[in-house]
């Protein structure tokens, strides 16, 4: 019995290859040569050819193909025809062509998730659902990082709220996700057990797709993932089917270039001496001193012993220095380990400030009647039960209505066009201790100040705790950081949050004196410096000005933002 009819009839892998076909009829044997016609699929009749079309060429390499499988084979000796084989039934997997009566030295087989070896010992045949290369395990389905935000490339596993072993419905959270901007709770989407936990509480810096968890679908299969490491899985690797026979390559051993070496580089290299006084070498020898470091200043460029000395003198300096730069150095620290928020932010405003054109407009603002229009309504909103409403209110109404006047401000730079936004969303700038957030309030022309004051409020706290969601921070046109009212900074310069054209930085209010008609008239007036940092492909130092303008007017008549 040869080699070929021994693997088929005697290999328990192979009979069982029925599972992972799936019962699908197939020709499963056809031996090409070189100048074969075109490949049978699985699905062709083989009721229409008695023969399978088997075709034979005296010598060279060939191949026969098993349901899409190559065997490749080499020297083939004679004639092939249909007479060289006997054919066998397999239970549910067709004709299978045996008995090679020709001698062959190889014989490979290869399909898509498996491989053959002579002697069959190493089948792999990945299930349906599962995305392991070990066949013993069950079905099962890897659970990937989310991308849970548009700039999310990487998070950290903050706690799982599900066990080992737990049953899991759609829409019951398995974990809290840190992502780059938040905490973001993340939900089941299928019912099943949670099999294996991969990333425990606390694990950082996953990729976005890395597997976190395997969940199976019955609970009987739990316990054979005990010991399952992502490690050891092995994607399918992806198998091409030849589209024609093609005979073996030769492969010659690539030589490596031969380097030439001009003659006048050979003349140089033996004309390349170095001119000592014999003092002047064995002093450098004795201080191990590389004589083509050291330019010489006798006759003819020499080296002489002052070379050696001044070279020395200045090494030793230079050490010393080192050393006492070492010791200053040498002082007490502790590192702070990077939150996912800080680091994104970190690289979010170096971008901004590598590749936007700066540029800044600042204004005074005389805000006597926005702190009377401001007590008033508090007075309102105490006697109602509301939110008392802050200055930093009154600037967003504010910088939401110059919006809607200078629309032109309200625009983004995507490098082929400007888009300019029909919505006017303000993200306000919240410091906390796990880094800047920027939660939105939309359409904040359109709200009233009672309005804006809760939202401002509640995304503020929410920042705080780290458990803003995506759509509370994402979205915003328009971006308003007021250092002046909680910390007392006078003016700053803030930078841009991409892809928004423009951010209001606010200082505190300070009582100024204003001179009057005459000498001895004069009065006191509270003002407020505000800074307006620019996109200046986007916006023209004229549309920022103008945009400063509209803001300044409903500062100093608040009652106009109330129309």
């Amino acid at each position: 019995m040869t080699i070929a009819s021994k693997m088929l009839r005697h290999s328990r892998k192979l009979r069982n290859a029925q599972n992972a076909l799936q019962n699908e009829p197939a020709v499963l044997a056809r031996y090409f040569s070189k100048d074969a016609g075109p490949f049978v699929g699985k699905r062709d009749d083989i009721s229409r050819s008695h023969r399978c079309g088997l075709h034979g060429k005296r010598d060279g390499d060939s191949n026969i193909f098993v349901g899409g499988i190559p065997f490749k084979t080499k020297s083939f000796e004679g004639r092939s025809s249909i007479k060289d084989f006997d054919v066998i039934k397999i239970p549910s997997l067709g004709l299978v062509k045996t008995s090679i009566s020709r001698k062959t030295t190889k014989m490979t087989i290869q399909v898509a998730g498996m491989r053959f070896n002579s002697t069959l010992s190493c089948m792999q045949a990945a299930p349906r659902r599962c995305y392991s290369s070990n066949s013993d395990l069950p079905p099962h389905q890897e659970i990937g990082m989310p991308s849970l935000s548009p700039t999310m490339t990487e998070g950290n596993i903050a706690r799982w709220l599900k066990k080992e072993g737990d049953k899991i419905s759609p829409g019951e959270v398995l974990c809290e996700v840190e992502t780059d901007k938040a905490t973001v709770e993340m939900e089941c989407m299928e019912e099943g057990y949670l099999a294996k936990i991969i990333r425990g509480d606390g694990a950082k810096e996953i990729k976005v797709g890395e597997v976190i968890a395997i969940t199976v679908e019955e609970e009987d299969d739990i316990a054979k993932f005990k010991d399952y490491e992502v490690s050891t899985a092995a994607a399918p690797a992806e198998v091409k089917t030849p589209s024609e026979p093609t005979s073996p390559v030769k492969e010659e051993p690539i030589k490596a270039p031969e380097q030439k070496v001009s003659k006048t580089e050979e003349v140089s290299y033996a004309d390349d001496r170095i001119f000592s006084s014999p003092l002047a070498r064995k002093l450098a020898e004795d201080n191990k001193v590389p004589l083509s470091r050291i330019k010489g200043t006798g006759p003819d460029g020499r080296i002489v012993k002052a070379d050696i000395e001044d070279y020395l003198a200045s090494t030793a300096k230079g050490v010393s220095k080192i050393e006492e730069a070492g010791a200053a150095q040498a002082l007490a620290y502790v590192d702070i380990p990077n939150s996912q928020i800080r680091k994104v932010t970190a690289s979010r405003l170096l971008l901004s400030k590598q590749t936007i054109p700066h540029y800044y407009l600042t204004v005074d603002t005389r805000v006597d009647k926005l702190m009377e229009l401001r007590g008033q309504l508090n007075f309102l909103q105490e006697a109602s039960g509301g939110k008392r409403i802050s200055v930093n209110d009154l600037v967003i109404k504010a910088a939401a209505l110059a919006l809607r006047k200078v629309p032109q401000c309200n625009s983004s730079w995507m490098n082929d066009f400007i888009r300019q936004y029909h919505n006017v969303n303000i993200n306000v700038a919240v410091q906390t201790d796990n880094g800047l957030f920027v939660p939105v309030i939309r359409d904040a022309d359109k709200k009233g100040l009672s309005t804006i004051a809760e939202e401002v409020k509640h995304l503020a706290q929410k920042a705080k705790d780290n458990s803003l969601k995506p759509e509370e921070y994402d979205g915003g046109t328009f971006t308003v950081s007021n250092l002046g009212g909680p910390f007392g900074i006078k003016q700053f310069c803030a930078i841009i949050n991409p892809p928004q054209s423009g951010i209001l930085a606010v200082g505190s209010a300070e009582r100024r004196v204003i001179p009057g008609s005459g000498p001895d008239q004069f009065e006191f007036g509270s003002f407020m410096s505000v800074t307006l940092s620019c996109d200046h492909r986007v916006i023209d130092g004229a549309i920022g000005a103008e945009w400063l303008k509209a803001f300044k007017g409903y500062i100093e008549n608040p009652y106009s933002m109330l129309l």
